[in-house]
Formats: structure tokens, C-alpha cells, sequence
């Protein structure tokens, strides 16, 4: 179980790296700029908690789709995940 869980917990955590990368991504293709302007300019202006949560999306997919296949001590890794990523993005926030 312990195990389930876990594996569930790093597919949430790859998901929610992979989203960020999308997200940074995608807005440096709208804004014409570089991928890594664009990421220091989120880092320097105290935005980085918009990024994060915004990268936090595709868990949805992840956790939705080990429901589907009955896996459910991974889809709680992936929720797991899923707080972890919002804990991170509120202490970013207002800290």
C-alpha cells in the first residue's frame, strides 16, 4: 500500500515539473521571449506561486486516470502531490 502510494507520489510530482515546463513554455512563445527570461522574470517578480499552480493541472489527468484503471493508493499519491504543489504555491504567496 505504502508502495502504491509512493509510486503515485512521484508520477504527481513529474506530472506537476512537466506542467511548469509546459506553462513556462507556453507563455514564452505568447510574450516572444526566451525560456529562461521567461522563468527569471517570474522568479524575480515574486510570481513563481502562478506558475506552480498552474503546472499543478496535468495531476488532474494523472489522478483522474488512476481512478479509471482502479488504482486508487496512486491516485492518493498523486493527490498527495497535489497539496504538496498547493502548500508550496500558498507559502510562496504569502511569504
Amino acid at each position: 500500500m505504502k508502495k502504491e502510494i509512493g509510486k503515485g507520489f512521484l508520477v504527481g510530482l513529474i506530472c506537476n515539473v512537466v506542467g511548469i515546463v509546459l506553462t513556462v513554455f507556453i507563455i514564452s512563445t505568447i510574450k516572444n521571449t526566451g525560456f529562461e527570461n521567461t522563468f527569471r522574470m517570474y522568479l524575480e517578480s515574486s510570481n513563481l506561486w502562478m506558475i506552480i499552480s498552474l503546472g499543478a493541472l496535468p495531476n488532474l489527468a494523472a489522478f483522474f486516470g488512476f481512478l479509471r484503471i482502479n488504482r486508487e493508493y496512486r491516485a492518493r499519491g498523486v493527490l498527495l502531490a497535489t497539496f504538496l504543489a498547493a502548500i508550496t504555491t500558498y507559502l510562496i504567496y504569502f511569504f
